[in-house]
């Protein structure tokens, strides 16, 4: 029975059960009528009367008026766009037509799989789609997140991560358990959006069955339309005009001007809540602090204000809303993102939207290897969408700047991510991707050339290339892990230096968000006393480890959840945080143990394991070594001349024991040019570990002639060692340069 056949019966009995003509039918048989409609094809078990409730409010959106149309153009097309305005029904209802249209076919070219930017998103999704189905969540319908898996066999729908299904084709390259694929808020151009669209061009040819639905913007789907070039197009538009209030002119601090509008709006006395637009996290944070900060001097009449912050980053919320002062009235919800943050926002009864209309975002620099932020308006489509979030028909969008600010100043689309951000990841991802023939990527937009090459350079003095710029046995053990190449060699070198269940830790605590919270206005000097208890002498990525096993074993006496958020709380650590890193250890041991990788006992404590984890952070980290050039805490990069400042929460910041030499996780310019997680390290174990052409490349300094001089003062049979090393090292480089660039750099 095809998809068509379906829809018709099940409007002829519609139109059965509405005749004038019922009473002449048989008993018997409008039983049976009866029993074939209240059944969920889905599950073969009655509906729920809470389905057809739903089912009333999932008629009234506006995407539900396109039902049919949509139906036909995935049975006679292979690709479909789906253009529409924020909160139409697109991204919940078109996968449940999917499964509908799949359905009528038995899934005989497999399941549906929608992918989604934010893992919040997916499973908040994959939750309302069950129940709008009348199904079981994590059987019929489910969500794959990073950590996180909630689908069995019988799952025929579910809510992925673009990032868990660019996974998922490296063990299955054409995605061949998938008969309908879904890219969702594809005019955010992740880096790893514009990968699985680019990927899926090519997968599309050698599986003629598979579908493809790219649900986008109206601004972008004449750019998609033109990139898949026969494609069908469907428009949904919002229901809602609001009301668009422009400022006089450009104000002098947004921040400022934002907060002062949501105040003015809530003594006004008008319902409804609000989401706030800021300009970067940092903002979020401090908005938070104020709104919690001005709730007891408000009036009880007026309500609460309940702040939310989104964060489009997926960090986790740091505080709980305080709601326990009594209010006479309702609590108003106060939304508070950022950029790409548009996506995050689901609740139905906003009414007023605040838009600062600008971002700081941060743009990577492949000479410094590090973030820069960019103070820029936010794009013509960006502003569309914000206006899109009204869920009530008064609705009114704030924007802070005059009304020629948008011609003048504001681009149509934002900038692809794949041109503004480290593609170490992606090119490992697509070199993978060629040992099964699917290297080949053709972008909407072409990634920045000096960040692929810097990106090659990178994982060649990893070892992930071999001499002819393909994957070696390290890059291929290295793709498996979800983390930087850079800390999945640090992992491989623990293997060799028996510190595996160390460097696990560090790894899953550096993936992580912090997890160190901003102690609240007052309580400062109670917070680093706190903080002093887990401490460790040889550097941040050892007292992280101390977080997380004190963690650990709170958890382990915890008789109750509240007990360890109670304890996390009293220590000032972000519970959200050290959770998510218990699930990315977990998830990295078990990537150990399925690659059989050998898994030494802990022995953390010991001095000679400082030492080994160490020896490992160095071999993935030594292109991020810095030295203190004037013993007061001002590092110079010995990759680059910039210069850095410790970060406050690192453990030798205002200490007298500042560290000549370290070895860091992470460079910001975006926070006052500081380095982040850093550990003391000494020259000797710096030239015992660094591949010798990479150091040969090192732009000439006093760092680089010092540690030449350590190289000098080696003993001469170490040292005839190491030449012989690095002879070979230099001859294998040497004739890897010889290798044209367009043959070791196959991505296109």
């Amino acid at each position: 029975m095809n998809c068509f056949t379906f829809y018709s019966e099940k409007q002829c009995f519609s139109e059965l059960f509405d005749s004038t003509d019922g009473e002449e039918m048989e008993e018997e048989n409008v039983v049976r009528y009866t029993e074939d409609l209240e059944m969920n094809p889905f599950d073969g078990l009655p509906f729920s009367s809470r389905y057809y409730k739903l089912l009333k409010e999932r008629e009234e959106l506006p995407v539900w008026q396109l039902k049919y149309a949509f139906m036909e153009r995935l049975h006679h097309h292979q690709i479909v766009i789906v253009s529409g305005d924020a909160k139409t029904g697109k991204s919940s209802q078109v996968p449940q037509w999917c499964a509908e249209y799949s359905l009528s076919d038995h899934f005989q070219h497999g399941t549906i799989v929608c992918t989604q930017t934010h893992k919040h998103t997916a499973m908040w999704l994959a939750l309302q789609v069950a129940d709008e189905m009348d199904v079981n969540i994590g059987h019929e319908v489910g969500y794959v997140i990073p950590c996180e898996s909630c689908c069995n066999s019988a799952t025929f729908l579910r809510y992925s991560t673009d990032e868990m299904l660019q996974r998922e084709m490296m063990s299955s390259p054409l995605l061949s358990n998938y008969g309908i694929i879904i890219v969702d808020d594809a005019h955010e151009r992740s880096v790893t959006t514009d990968i699985l669209l680019g990927l899926l061009k090519d997968i599309l040819i050698l599986r003629p069955e598979l579908k493809l639905i790219v649900i986008a913007s109206p601004q972008i789907s004449s750019r998609l339309q033109a990139y898949f070039s026969s494609v069908s197009l469907i428009r949904v538009k919002s229901k809602y005009q609001m009301e668009v209030v422009y400022t006089c002119g450009i104000q002098k601090d947004h921040f400022l001007s934002a907060l002062r509008l949501l105040f003015e709006i809530h003594n006004s006395k008008e319902c409804g809540d609000i989401v706030i637009f800021l300009a970067c996290e940092q903002e979020i944070e401090k908005a938070y602090q104020i709104i919690q900060g001005e709730g007891p001097n408000l009036n009880p009449d007026l309500g609460a204000l309940v702040p939310i912050p989104l964060y489009p980053s997926e960090r986790e919320r740091i505080f709980k809303p305080n709601e326990e002062k009594p209010y006479k009235n309702y609590k108003r919800k106060v939304l508070l993102t950022t950029s790409f943050g548009e996506s995050l926002v689901w609740i139905q009864t906003v009414a007023f939207v605040i838009d600062t209309g600008i971002e700081k975002k941060k743009v990577y620099n492949p000479r410094i290897r590090a973030d820069a932020v960019v103070i820029q308006p936010i794009s013509k489509s960006q502003a569309e969408m914000r206006k899109q979030l009204l869920g009530i028909p008064s609705g009114k969008y704030f924007c802070l700047y005059p009304e020629e600010f948008t011609e003048k100043e504001m681009k149509l689309l934002p900038s692809a991510r794949i041109q503004e951000s480290n593609l170490t990841n992606m090119v490992l991802f697509l070199k993978r991707m060629d040992i099964a023939g699917l290297g080949h990527c053709d972008f909407i937009d072409r990634p920045a050339p000096e960040n692929l090459m810097q990106a090659l350079e990178d994982l060649d003095y990893l070892a992930a290339l071999d001499n002819d710029g393909n994957l070696s046995e390290f890059g291929i053990i290295m793709s498996e892990f979800p983390v930087d190449p850079q800390l999945s060699r640090a992992i491989l070198a623990s293997c060799e230096f028996d510190c595996v269940e160390e460097m696990l830790t560090i790894a899953a605590m550096v993936t992580a968000p912090s997890c160190f919270i901003n102690p609240p206005q007052g309580t400062e000097e109670i917070a680093i006393i706190c903080r002093e208890k887990f401490l460790h002498p040889a550097g941040d990525h050892f007292t992280l480890i101390n977080v997380y096993n004190a963690y650990k074993e709170a958890s382990t006496n915890a008789m109750s959840q509240y007990y360890i958020e109670k304890w996390c709380q009293d220590y000032f650590l972000n519970c959200f945080a050290l959770k998510i890193a218990e699930s990315i250890r977990a998830e990295l041991d078990d990537i150990m143990r399925r690659i059989e990788l050998p898994i030494s006992a802990p022995a953390f404590g010991q001095n000679e394991n400082v030492m080994k984890i160490k020896k490992a952070l160095l071999s993935g980290y030594f292109m991020q070594i810095a030295r203190d050039v004037d013993g007061c805490g001002n590092y110079l990069m010995l990759s680059h001349r910039q210069v850095a400042q410790l970060q406050p929460l690192s453990i030798y910041y205002n200490t007298t024991r500042i560290p000549e030499w370290v070895v860091f996780h992470e460079f910001s310019i975006a926070e006052n040019n500081s380095i982040k997680i850093l550990s003391a390290i000494s020259p000797d174990l710096f030239v015992e570990l660094v591949p010798q052409y990479y150091f040969s490349n090192l732009p000439a300094s006093e760092s680089k002639a010092i540690l030449q001089e350590v190289i000098n003062h080696l003993s001469p049979i170490s040292v005839t060692d190491k030449e012989q090393k690095a002879n070979s090292e230099d001859k294998n480089y040497e004739k890897y340069l010889e290798i044209p660039t367009e043959q070791r750099c196959i991505i296109q």
